[in-house]
């Protein structure tokens, strides 16, 4: 299991929820849509005001974001927990939840 996914079933634990949130028919194929979605929301709406609503983003600007907190290049804000979120992403998968996001 990787430590992503732990870390959203130990959120999801805590929250007293059972499992991931319900994901759309066109999310990425990736278990990663649902630890994104903890904190983003299944369709980029966050759940939370701290957390950025990620619809509509820029593709663009999202994939050279979390490639950044994937190489440990980003500081400060909330990298202390982006930055091991997106550490066990592909390129693949970054490039799946980049376009998925900005069609939100």
């Amino acid at each position: 299991m990787k430590t992503a996914h732990v870390g959203f079933m130990a959120m999801a634990i805590a929250l007293g929820t059972a499992g991931a949130p319900a994901l759309a028919a066109d999310a990425p194929a990736t278990d990663q849509i649902a630890v994104c979605a903890a904190c983003h929301g299944v369709d980029g709406q966050s759940s939370a005001p701290i957390y950025p609503n990620l619809a509509g983003q820029s593709a663009a600007y999202m994939e050279m974001a979390l490639k950044a907190y994937r190489a440990g290049e980003r500081e400060g804000g909330m990298s202390a927990v982006m930055t091991p979120q997106a550490a066990n992403l592909s390129d693949q998968e970054i490039n799946d939840l980049s376009a998925y996001y900005s069609k939100q």
